[in-house]
């Protein structure tokens, strides 16, 4: 950690087809090697560049190697094989040592400008974790963007998590909050319910997402789908509940569809052709009490899914006030700020 009030940022990528944009990428971060002043005056320096190769199909692994020659803040990190984006992001954030984790993609499309309002958004209100909100469409297409937008809308209304909007890619993550979660998640978790588990209500800071140019997406109209599914399924046991309190809604009618038939037949009343009051109670009866069963045994998967996702009862960490949040600006600890400084311009530190 550093001590001169500047904030060490780790910069974690998963690489599955980054042959082409890697090195622009990485370069551009590399500027931020050296202090750099926030608009809100804080001070921050890129610490490393972790590239999490996650087995893909091009020539990123040279172009890896290349940038770790070139450059001592890359690191390469290797995986046996492809996990996937949120299984290589949570490898490069276990890896890291700085005091901020931000993941970005590979293509391009996140600017390394915007790092700066995130950090501030961080501070300003105390927020462990930031999410980039863009001021623009991504350059997937009509389709792509009007089913990402609803596909997070179902999310939102079947888990009850009203941040699921704001997930993205491009995200400022406290270090402790970070690696703990790397830590503790488990396989098939997805990484922003993960770290909904342990931090609090998320913040947000506008960006503005740069074209991709001609890369090709690597994901698949069915991996879109299962990426969808994997959200809903780790977001929480909301659905489950709701098989419970359909049992319980049909039990309650199948009792009150009874008692109508016992005051109808009492009364005198017309209640349909015989037996089939009684066969409509005890289809309704039946079918509520085993959706309530198989509402009782859901909550008990859900305890199992929570446990093999790897969800922690608690997650330690240290003071805030004597961590990264608790960091006041870089001017005000006796460093000069150069004029120019606030819009991101390297500056360095007075003689103490």
């Amino acid at each position: 950690m550093s001590g001169t009030g500047e904030h060490l940022l780790s910069i974690v990528i998963p690489v599955y087809r980054g042959e082409a944009t890697l090195r622009t990428v990485v370069e551009e971060l590399a500027e931020y090697a050296e202090l750099h002043i926030t608009p809100d005056g804080h001070g921050y320096r890129v610490h490393e560049i972790l590239l999490v190769h996650d087995g893909g199909p091009d020539g990123s692994p040279a172009v890896m190697r290349e940038l770790a020659a070139e450059h001592s803040s890359v690191r390469p990190i290797w995986l046996s094989r492809n996990y996937g984006q949120h299984a290589a992001t949570l490898a490069g954030m276990a890896s890291t040592g700085g005091d901020w984790i931000v993941t970005m993609d590979e293509d391009g499309q996140h600017d390394p400008a915007d790092i700066a309002g995130m950090l501030d958004t961080a501070m300003r209100d105390q927020a462990p974790l930031v999410y980039g909100k863009p001021l623009n469409a991504p350059s997937h297409g009509f389709f792509r963007n009007t089913t990402s937008r609803g596909a997070k809308r179902v999310v939102r209304i079947l888990t009850g998590n009203r941040f699921a909007g704001d997930f993205q890619s491009f995200r400022f993550i406290l270090g402790s909050i970070g690696r703990g979660v790397a830590a503790y998640a488990g396989a098939g978790v997805y990484l922003d319910v993960a770290l909904g588990w342990v931090a609090p209500a998320p913040a947000t800071s506008p960006i503005t997402l740069r074209d991709e140019g001609d890369r090709r997406s690597g994901y698949t109209t069915r991996k879109l789908f299962a990426h969808f599914l994997r959200m809903v399924l780790t977001s929480g046991t909301r659905g489950l509940r709701f098989v419970t309190w359909l049992g319980l809604l049909l039990a309650v009618g199948g009792v009150l569809w009874a008692i109508w038939i016992i005051i109808a037949q009492s009364s005198g009343l017309d209640s349909g052709p015989p037996g089939w009051a009684s066969t409509m109670v005890v289809i309704i009866c039946s079918a509520g009490a085993i959706l309530v069963s198989l509402g009782i045994i859901a909550e008990y998967l859900g305890t199992a899914l929570d446990m093999s996702l790897g969800k922690p009862p608690y997650l330690i960490v240290s003071d805030p006030a004597n961590g990264p949040l608790g960091r006041p600006p870089y001017a005000s600890r006796g460093h000069a700020v150069e004029d120019g400084a606030g819009d991101g311009s390297s500056t360095e530190p007075a003689e103490q």
